[in-house]
């Protein structure tokens, strides 16, 4: 279920047609370059070690989740280039929705999934260890998407109608929906609510409330070892993405439904300004919602000390090549000589 009504009620429709271009390019761009970089990054890893740790296997899967998801966003754009036209048909729209949604709560579940690996790194190593197996991560991996691709199905039902204007809507709330399938609809987003957010929210909040009280009671003296601020980095990211895009969202589209209800059985009315307002808050928060896809990214750097030495190689590369072209053009030698000096991505340096 998307942000607006295509009623002429209330309509926030150039509200819309103003924000969703620009934002979901801006996000595409930004979130297909990050994506691509730690593509690049993962690809380097499998092909120097023929595998891949639980952690960097759940990374992956999140960086695939992202990638389906900013690829979707240039259709959406165009849709409201086209003034809300749908050109794409039907069976698009169901699925650009389904992926949406399948990608949103993957990412929510492996943001789950990785802080629980890390609540037990930092408080139960041992038992960490003995867990840290492929086979539980590759059965942990196609759980979750078992999980949330199922649980979507129903964005699968027919998206697209037609308006009075001859225009095909999609990404819309149906305005012919009856009381009964609006109460539906606010059923189905109570579910989706409680599984898809509170409990996923719930254990990542109570992991990091033991990694942190772990790091805390660390004496000073001591000194605190690598991981710990790799730890704590995970706690700030996570939590950050959370009540950043997930939270604003799924709040405002609580309100928005039954806001929507309530116009539907009472009328409008003096309740304008009110339901505009809230339209636009779920404008607003779904791209925040969407722009989750640019900060993931920032978990693979920031937690990973083998992404920033990859990133920090492939410039050192970039830098050398052309340093070395304008030598070589300059004395006449041969620029590939020079780059067998390069820096490149420490090996031996620990996996994420």
């Amino acid at each position: 279920m998307e942000d607006g009504n295509i009623s002429s009620n209330c309509s926030i429709s150039m509200f819309k047609h103003r924000v969703y271009p620009p934002t979901y390019l801006v996000i595409f761009t930004l979130g297909l370059v990050f994506n691509l970089v730690s593509l690049c990054f993962f690809v380097s890893v499998w092909r120097r070690k023929k595998r891949f740790t639980p952690v960097n296997l759940y990374m992956v899967n999140l960086l695939v989740s992202d990638l389906m998801l900013v690829c979707s966003l240039p259709l959406r754009s165009f849709y409201y280039i086209m003034e809300s036209n749908w050109v794409f048909g039907d069976i698009a729209c169901r699925v650009m929705s389904y992926i949406f949604y399948v990608n949103m709560y993957g990412s929510i579940y492996f943001l789950m999934v990785l802080s629980v690996l890390r609540y037990m790194a930092v408080t139960q190593p041992f038992r960490y260890m003995r867990l840290q197996s492929r086979r539980n991560a590759w059965l942990g991996c196609l759980l979750v998407w078992l999980l949330v691709s199922l649980a979507s199905i129903p964005m699968l039902s027919p998206g697209t109608i037609r308006d009075a204007s001859g225009r095909t809507r999609c990404l819309e709330l149906n305005p012919e929906y009856n009381p009964i399938h609006n109460h539906t609809l606010i059923i189905a987003n109570h579910v989706t609510l409680l599984l898809g957010f509170i409990v996923p929210f719930a254990v990542i909040s109570v992991c990091y409330i033991f990694v942190v009280r772990r790091l805390l009671t660390l004496r000073k003296g001591e000194g605190r070892p690598k991981h710990h601020y790799k730890s704590m980095s995970l706690v700030v990211i996570v939590l950050s993405i959370f009540l950043v895009c997930f939270l604003p969202y799924h709040v405002t589209r609580t309100l928005f439904l039954e806001a929507e209800q309530q116009a539907r059985e009472k009328g409008y009315r003096d309740s304008c300004r009110y339901i505009e307002r809230v339209r636009k808050a779920a404008v607003i928060t779904l791209c925040l919602a969407a722009g989750n896809s640019c900060l993931d990214p920032l978990l693979y750097f920031l937690v990973g000390d083998n992404f920033r030495v990859f990133c920090q190689g492939a410039y050192k590369e970039t830098e050398g090549k052309t340093l070395a072209k304008t030598e070589g053009m300059r004395k006449g030698t041969d620029p590939t000589v020079e780059l067998q000096e390069l820096n490149a991505p420490n090996s031996s340096s620990p996996d994420i």
